[in-house]
């Protein structure tokens, strides 16, 4: 995937159309990345989509967007945030759309998908990485709010997803979704949108995430489907288990040695080292030596460093089932540079990592969320410090 070498931050950021008359530049938009010209002939179901390809569906969803006095009235950051999640919405279409019997249409997995396309794209121009995790954020959860009220437990799910981002926002966009389409059931869809927004307002985090009492509350009603979410948890850690999270030259050991010099260290590429293992080789053995490492601080109650890249949520999920058995304080420090200064850093480790291997990685980059640790710390700049558990 390579986007226009003439989309830069500055472009991306000038594209949000501005009053007075709202403009919406869609042939510089569509000249910026390729991956767009595709959603053109990406086909779509016709019983939720009768106006055809993916690309008009965009358009048209954009453009509700636009004409909603709700998203004018929004900042000028939280505007650009919803438009640019609206353009991106559907970019996972192309590589999950399948036919199925009967002519029907089907692209299970888009919102996924479409969230990692859009992370990669944005990462590489250099936007500002809170601001482009509110896009990807968007598009992962962007049909929820059509099901919300539908699902077996929506009140619960509606927490979860005021974790994960803005739900005025969300639902705003998926209004827009709604609107943006030709359907039979486009004012049941609506209706739902409706529906699900004030459930946001009747939980209390339609503007911003639940508030729990406290970090171990809200990682234990995550864990539990049984947990009152006004539950107050008994907060009493073994240790605290810092785990890196980061590509591959991002500067983890440098930041380690910084922030944390004095704190025992768990490092895969070390054990590899030790064991005499390739990082390209079967990595069962430096796995579980690794495991075992970590279970020994532990058992000792001892505060340590995970370092290794942990970049998926999958990866970090069997590092946090560990640390959960031990009732360890989890804090993740999650680091991202920009991409050129990421290919400088990696040239000078001691162990470089091949180009493409890097890129191949970036596109599977899943940033940590705050759903999977106790305390989350992202830097994006070296002078960041970390705060120290107590």
């Amino acid at each position: 995937m390579r986007q226009n070498k003439t989309a830069t931050p500055e472009a991306i950021y000038n594209l949000v159309p501005e009053a007075p008359a709202w403009r919406i530049d869609w042939e510089t938009i569509w000249s910026l990345f390729p991956e767009f010209s595709a959603l053109d002939t990406c086909p779509q179901d016709p019983v939720h989509h009768a106006e055809g390809d993916a690309g008009t569906h965009t358009r048209m969803v954009v453009e509700a967007l636009v004409e909603m006095d709700e998203w004018c009235d929004l900042s000028p950051r939280d505007r650009s945030v919803v438009f640019w999640a609206a353009c991106f919405h559907d970019i996972g279409k192309p590589d999950t759309t399948k036919h199925e019997e009967y002519g029907r249409i089907t692209s299970r997995g888009h919102s996924r998908r479409g969230a990692a396309m859009t992370r990669g794209l944005l990462r590489n121009l250099g936007v500002d990485f809170f601001w482009r995790e509110e896009i990807c954020a968007i598009i992962l959860k962007h049909q929820l709010p059509f099901w919300l009220i539908e699902r077996p437990a929506p009140e619960r799910t509606a927490i979860e997803i005021s974790l994960a981002c803005r739900a005025d926002l969300l639902c705003l966009h998926a209004h827009a979704d709604a609107r943006g389409r030709i359907c039979k059931d486009q004012q049941d869809t609506l209706d739902n949108v409706a529906l699900a927004r004030q459930l946001f307002v009747d939980m209390g985090c339609l503007e911003e995430a639940f508030n729990f009492a406290n970090d171990e509350s809200r990682l234990g009603f995550l864990e539990a489907d049984s947990r009152d979410p006004f539950y107050i948890a008994h907060e009493d850690f073994r240790c605290c288990a810092y785990v890196m999270s980061a590509l591959p030259g991002s500067g983890k050991d440098t930041w380690i040695a910084r922030n944390l010099p004095d704190i025992p260290m768990v490092s895969l590429d070390r054990v590899r080292a030790e064991i005499g293992i390739d990082a390209t080789q079967n990595q069962g053995r430096v796995i579980q030596a690794a495991y075992e490492l970590a279970r020994t601080h532990l058992r000792a109650k001892r505060d340590f460093v995970w370092n290794a890249t942990n970049i998926t949520q999958q990866t970090r999920g069997k590092i946090i089932r560990l640390l959960r058995n031990y009732n360890a304080k989890i804090h993740i420090i999650y680091l991202e540079v920009l991409p050129e200064t990421l290919l400088q850093q990696n040239v000078t480790r001691t162990a470089t990592v091949p180009t493409d291997i890097i890129e191949k990685l970036t596109w599977k980059l899943e940033p940590p969320q705050n759903t999977e640790c106790h305390v989350l710390t992202n830097v994006v700049s070296h002078e960041i410090n970390c705060r120290q558990c107590n």
